[in-house]
């Protein structure tokens, strides 16, 4: 892990502000969507992007019954039906 050196305190909501520089260097724009990890006593962030559940593939993402599909998984789905 490497350390930005920057520090933010809580708000009482229970906010944090992330830096502009962060959110420019991680391509993270307002109203984006951030998974929340746990690691022992560490809280990670990382930009939500939707992938496969088969493959973890996050381009050309199509939606099938409310599961994330890339297309070529979605193809050798194909070859099933």
């Amino acid at each position: 892990m490497k350390s930005t050196g920057v520090v933010r305190r809580v708000d009482e909501l229970g906010r944090i502000v992330i830096p502009i520089e962060l959110r420019r260097n991680l391509d993270i724009a307002e109203k984006d969507a951030l998974e929340i990890y746990v690691d022992g006593g560490h809280i990670i962030l990382k930009k939500y992007e939707p992938a496969c559940v088969f493959c973890g593939n996050a381009k050309e993402i199509h939606n099938f019954k409310g599961k994330n599909v890339c297309s070529e998984c979605l193809s050798e789905l194909n070859v099933f039906i």
